[in-house]
């Protein structure tokens, strides 16, 4: 994404902006997010917390994104064999199914 690292924009849920209260003024501060998350044409954005989560699900929600929204922790999760059935809500159909870790190929 660009502007990135230190000088990235927030996705407007953080700090508790989530559960102010205010929908609108939250969704529209996190148009510019929508719009640089759009930009990267990317299937998936990966987000580090809850608040960034909910809040970019949302945001995309409402603009009419088609991207799909996961933590990072399911990610690592689904890479270990470890995500559960249920916790594969947020991955599309194209990850519902994988199960990347194999016992019988590992070192240990």
């Amino acid at each position: 994404m660009t502007p990135n690292k230190s000088n990235n924009y927030c996705c407007g849920g953080g700090g508790g902006f989530l559960q102010s209260g205010y929908t609108e003024e939250r969704r529209a501060y996190g148009k510019i997010k929508f719009d640089q998350i759009i930009e990267t044409g990317a299937d998936y954005c990966i987000t580090g917390c809850h608040n960034c989560h909910a809040q970019v699900h949302d945001i995309g929600h409402h603009f009419g994104g088609s991207y799909g929204t996961v933590h990072v922790w399911t990610l690592i999760c689904l890479s270990l064999g470890i995500l559960g059935p249920n916790e594969r809500a947020y991955l599309g159909d194209d990850l519902k199914e994988v199960d990347v870790f194999h016992p019988e190929t590992s070192l240990f």
